[in-house]
């Protein structure tokens, strides 16, 4: 049998559970997740393979009208993913409003197939389910609709098998063995930012980047030293916390799922530092990894 391959965006607006969704396509927990908006900034790959197939889905971060330099890179991410795909998996919540025309013109950029993917069906009816089928069918004209909770991985497997159908026949662009494009350090930049995510509100994480300085695997340990970047003094008071209460607490949490993805044990030292208005400046940008 020939070999089939190919590269499969994943695109939607924020918290439309794309992240979930690339985790349960994959099997493993490669993009973040949190409850709040604009959670993933960066193109992710996660790579699938078995012995007749090469599937490359792309996370990408939410579609959002940019408001300054970083939701610049970051939807520039997502035009990125457009150019070079063989498909694009459209994730729509049940629930969610949509400015259509901004969708619409979205997908015109490719010439790629849309297959559409109302997710979080498990808090909806069958009627609605039903209404959203032919609303985006008729809106899209999409190679497929598929009605899925990837939370609970209902109708996920149906989707692998899907694609894998219409793949173009071609060599692996990747290692067999290869998950990802992405290397340890980014991994446990984006675990330490989850946490910043989960335990701060307003504007604390979307105005937080996380730099490893230093990964060092020894014996039986490896030691990481991280930066976490905010924009003002009060941003670094409150994750410090009274007497540094908070950014032990992200430590903690972070550092216990980094030692799960690893598989090891982990020494984690966290600092604050303050880079003024680093999201609409070039060169910082361009030094924390954003094109």
């Amino acid at each position: 049998m020939s070999h089939k391959a190919g590269f499969v965006s994943i695109i939607g607006k924020p918290n439309a559970g794309k992240s979930t969704l690339m985790n349960a396509l994959v099997g493993e927990n490669m993009s973040i997740i949190t409850p709040k908006a604009q959670t993933t900034r960066h193109r992710i790959l996660g790579i699938v393979n078995d012995e007749n197939h090469q599937i490359v889905f792309s996370d990408t971060p939410g579609v959002i009208k940019p408001k300054y330099t970083l939701q610049e890179s970051m939807m520039q991410s997502v035009k990125g993913s457009l150019s070079d795909a063989d498909f694009l998996l459209f994730v729509t919540d049940i629930h969610e409003k949509y400015d259509e025309e901004e969708v619409v013109e979205l997908f015109k950029k490719s010439s790629a197939p849309v297959i559409v993917l109302i997710n979080k069906i498990d808090q909806s009816n069958q009627e609605e389910v039903n209404e959203k089928i032919t609303y985006w069918q008729e809106k899209l004209n999409p190679e497929a609709v598929f009605a899925i909770s990837a939370l609970h991985l209902h109708n996920v497997a149906p989707i692998l098998e899907f694609l894998k159908e219409r793949l173009p026949e071609h060599p692996p662009y990747f290692e067999k063995d290869q998950l990802t494009d992405k290397n340890m350090r980014f991994f446990v930049s984006e675990k330490v930012r989850e946490k910043i995510f989960l335990l701060f509100a307003q504007e604390i994480p979307y105005s937080t980047e996380v730099v490893i300085n230093s990964y060092k695997e020894e014996d039986h340990v490896t030691h990481i030293m991280a930066d976490i970047i905010v924009e003002r003094d009060s941003q670094k008071n409150i994750i410090i916390g009274k007497g540094g209460e908070m950014i032990k607490k992200v430590g903690t949490r972070a550092r216990k799922d980094i030692e799960e993805f690893i598989g090891g044990r982990v020494y984690l030292e966290l600092f604050v530092k303050v880079v003024p208005d680093w999201r609409k400046k070039k060169n910082y940008m361009k030094q924390f990894g954003y094109d």
